[in-house]
């Protein structure tokens, strides 16, 4: 139940976040829709590296020889996958290292499109978010859900850092930007800024 994104413009490049498939199924799903788009994916990204993220991280690598990029503070995020996962029951979990770091404003180009870096650790040490308010997009990652926030009792979690992280780098930006989470659907800056329980703006 994580949710893998695949962005792309009329160019027809495509960058992936978050591939978190781990079934040859899942793998297959996610190939098919490329494929049948007539996608060229230039890059892949992840805003965090929990197992659940990074699942897919060697397949996307291999399928399509691209770099992967996160950013510099999770890179023990990822190693620490591997030495996990297969007491999570993921035996044929395949490790893989980052290309490239991204650091705060920095930003993400393919094709015509342009998406800013935003750290917003907390949830994970180096999480981010990837951002387009001229088209009202923030790829969220695990920091900001539907009515609910990232959970901060993960190792590198810290529960007010990723408050000040909501409050200072998501609810600032316009009301109307939908944010694309990592688990569930979709949501607005605007509805969490005044309904959000854990992270709502006082008025």
């Amino acid at each position: 139940m994580e949710n893998t994104y695949v962005l792309y413009d009329e160019s027809k490049e495509a960058i992936i976040l978050d591939p978190g498939c781990y079934e040859q199924a899942e793998k297959d799903e996610l190939t098919d829709f490329i494929e049948s788009n007539g996608l060229k994916v230039v890059r892949l990204i992840n805003t965090h590296c929990h197992i659940d993220h990074v699942f897919g991280n060697s397949f996307i690598k291999k399928k399509y020889g691209v770099s992967l990029v996160i950013h510099r503070e999770d890179e023990a995020t990822l190693r620490s996958v591997e030495v996990y996962a297969p007491a999570y029951g993921f035996q044929s979990f395949e490790k893989t290292e980052a290309d490239e770091f991204y650091e705060e404003g920095d930003q993400v180009k393919f094709g015509n499109s342009v998406l800013d870096i935003l750290f917003t650790p907390g949830h994970a040490p180096g999480h981010v978010v990837l951002v387009n308010e001229e088209q009202n997009i923030c790829i969220g990652g695990d920091v900001l859900f539907d009515g609910s926030i990232g959970r901060t009792d993960l190792p590198g979690g810290d529960f007010d850092t990723l408050i000040k992280s909501i409050h200072e780098k998501i609810f600032t930006l316009g009301d109307e930007v939908v944010v694309y989470p990592g688990h569930g659907g979709t949501t607005t800056v605007g509805k969490e800024k005044v309904s959000n329980p854990f992270c709502a703006l006082s008025k």
